[in-house]
């Protein structure tokens, strides 16, 4: 099982438990599966977006981006490591009447061209969960290699806080953004910076960075 499965396994497991619906319910408490906490910057880039266009979310976790993007019309594809994410994932989206094509995926592990070629690529706060430069580095490739001429890769992730308190428990490495959690590498808070950089270097246009919030495009 690889670093990132292992908490994802613990969390969704939690979810289920407790009738929660998202993940950031676990940390932060109670809320609609409408109000995920991308939900403002999503509804701010639709102007740019063809609806109806193809969609591909990767750690979707539960669905709730998913499901709002098919309700406007968008057809959406998402993928997440944990099969008890998608397993509710699918039940949430039952429970809307909406139509997304949910799988369970390692997307450190896809092939480096996809089948299907996509407008939109969506990471909802899940970078920081790939914490290793090899993996982030698989990621990037898989993502180049289902976005369509034009297309759009949308990105919010969490990003190095000064004032973010880490536990007796964690351990946080300044140099290479990476926290971990005894032996595990645990999340990657880089600098925006240093994520600009690496998403330059990894053959991305960086077209607009605000807050914890980014919208590229291959280079």
């Amino acid at each position: 099982m690889r670093y990132y499965e292992v908490e994802a396994r613990v969390v969704y497991g939690q979810v289920e438990r407790e009738g929660l619906t998202q993940w950031n319910e676990v940390f932060e408490g109670g809320g609609r599966f409408e109000d995920f906490p991308n939900r403002g910057f999503l509804d701010g880039v639709l102007d740019e977006l063809a609806v109806g266009g193809r969609v591909l979310e990767y750690g979707c976790g539960t669905g709730p981006a998913a499901c709002f993007l098919a309700g406007l019309g968008f057809r959406v594809d998402a993928v997440d490591v944990s099969p008890e994410a998608i397993a509710l994932a699918k039940g949430f989206a039952a429970e809307r009447g909406v139509r997304v094509d949910f799988a369970v995926q390692d997307v450190c592990r896809w092939p480096e061209v996809g089948e299907t070629r996509y407008d939109v690529v969506l990471d909802s706060y899940c970078l920081q969960n790939i914490v290793l430069d090899e993996d982030r580095a698989a990621v990037f490739r898989g993502v180049r290699g289902r976005l369509l001429p034009g297309g759009r890769y949308l990105i919010s992730t969490a990003l190095y806080d000064v004032d973010r308190v880490y536990g007796e428990e964690f351990r946080y490495d300044a140099v290479t953004g990476i926290s971990y959690r005894g032996e595990l590498p645990y999340r990657r808070h880089l600098t925006p910076s240093a994520l600009r950089a690496e998403l330059v270097d990894a053959g991305f246009e960086v077209l607009s960075f605000s807050g914890t919030n980014l919208v590229c495009a291959r280079a």
